[in-house]
């Protein structure tokens, strides 16, 4: 039988597949963050592009994107810990905490020993309270706390718990007036490694910030598979879309997971009431998968799962 003939001027539609998934970039330094999402959603024709975290203009190291319906998985996964490697100079303070800030105070090192610098990084091992720099993102009555500093206002941030697993002093170098301290730190997520510069620097009495840092790890995703910026852009569409890892490998990467079954699958997908699939005394975060799709982040409230997000379409055609 012959095919029925289109009609001239309507035209059958395309099913159109957004791209969705997470790609783990290797931040260049002098670009933001919101500057490498921007790059992405352009190589990638999508605006749905975000990040679970954001690195200083300087800073380098991974930075994870998430594309599509993988953007929802962003919000989980920014609380994950982070590790860091950077130099921090002793002697000199600037309004940043960091080298692109301006000098507000110089002091000498000369009368400071390598015992002493010792002591002060100890001191912030553990879980400890942190103002967060003057400089940064944190929000004060709506605006960003940079914003006020740049218009020239004083801001007062608040402390916040934070916590240091880890800070390895990997080297000292005294150097008369200044001291470079190479550092190593694993912390909870919302940690400043400039306020850790600026709180040893004035414990020691002569200031301190950041020379250079490098994110080497955010959760799970570390920087031996982070890909340069340029590289990646290189590959243009649609290798790059290729290149993605899926929703469901970064969820039963990063969280519990628990296999429903076909009819359960259903359920879920549309949001059904179910009860709680884990143990009675796990109170974390599930990922509810079938096959090779994720279908739901959950958590517990009180006998019964309660949806975080659910991911419906599973082609991934929307959101």
């Amino acid at each position: 039988m012959p095919a029925t003939p289109i009609p001239i001027g309507i035209q059958p539609k395309k099913t159109v597949i957004s791209p969705s998934g997470i790609v783990v970039i290797d931040k260049p330094t002098d670009i933001t963050s919101h500057a490498v999402v921007s790059r992405v959603r352009k190589v990638l024709k999508t605006r749905k592009v975000g990040h679970a975290g954001t690195l200083d203009p300087q800073a380098t190291g991974v930075l994870v994107i998430g594309v599509g319906s993988a953007t929802r998985l962003l919000g989980y996964l920014t609380k994950d810990d982070k590790a860091y490697r950077a130099t921090i100079r002793l002697g000199v303070s600037t309004v940043s905490d960091d080298a692109e800030g301006d000098v507000t105070a110089r002091a000498s090192c000369r009368g400071v020993t390598v015992e002493e610098v010792r002591a002060a990084f100890a001191l912030q091992v553990g879980a400890i309270e942190q103002v967060p720099s003057a400089v940064s993102a944190v929000k004060i009555d709506g605006r960003r706390a940079h914003a006020r500093v740049r218009a020239g206002e004083q801001v007062q941030l608040v402390a916040r718990k934070v916590r240091i697993e880890r800070l390895d002093l990997i080297s000292i170098e005294h150097g008369g007036d200044m001291i470079n301290v190479d550092v190593a730190v694993d912390c909870s997520a919302g940690t400043y490694i400039r306020a850790i510069a600026r709180d040893v620097g004035s414990h020691l009495g002569v200031g301190g910030h950041v020379m250079g840092l490098r994110r080497t790890r955010s959760g799970v995703f570390d920087i031996t598979e982070a890909v340069p910026l340029s590289q990646w852009s290189a590959q243009g569409y649609p290798d790059a879309v290729e290149s993605l890892t899926t929703p469901f490998d970064v969820a039963t990467r990063a969280f519990s997971t628990l296999e429903v079954d076909e009819a359960m699958s259903q359920t879920v997908v549309n949001g059904g009431r179910m009860m709680w699939p884990g143990g009675s005394d796990d109170q974390g975060m599930i990922a509810l998968v079938h096959g090779r799709k994720l279908l739901a982040l959950g958590e517990r409230s009180g006998p019964r799962l309660r949806y975080l997000a659910v991911f419906a379409d599973q082609d991934g055609a929307k959101d």
